[in-house]
C-alpha cells in the first residue's frame, strides 16, 4: 500500500506497482488537479476531476495515434530498405 497525496488529500494506493512509480502518477495528477483548480476557481473537484480526466485522455489518445504513425513510417521505411538489399544481393 503506498499513501499518496492528491489536492491536499491523502489516499491509500493498494497496487502492485512500483511504490515510487505509483508516487510520480499521483504527483501527476496533483499537478493537472492544481492547474485546473487555478484555472477554474469557481469549479468543484469533481468537475475538475472530469476536466483533468479529459486532459488527460487526451493527452493519451493523441500519443498512441502519433505512436501509430510512427510505426506505420517505419514499416515503410523497413519495406523500402529490404527491397533495397533485395536488389543488391540479386544484383
Amino acid at each position: 500500500v503506498v499513501t499518496v497525496e492528491i489536492m491536499g488529500l491523502r489516499y491509500p494506493i493498494r497496487s502492485t506497482l512500483d511504490p515510487a512509480y505509483v508516487a510520480r502518477l499521483a504527483n501527476y495528477v496533483d499537478e493537472k488537479m492544481r492547474a485546473a483548480a487555478d484555472a477554474s476557481p469557481n469549479g468543484d473537484a469533481y468537475r475538475v476531476a472530469v476536466l483533468v480526466a479529459l486532459n488527460i485522455a487526451d493527452e493519451l489518445l493523441r500519443l498512441r495515434e502519433t505512436s501509430r504513425a510512427r510505426d506505420g513510417e517505419l514499416a515503410e521505411r523497413a519495406e523500402e530498405l529490404e527491397k533495397m538489399l533485395d536488389r543488391v544481393l540479386l544484383a
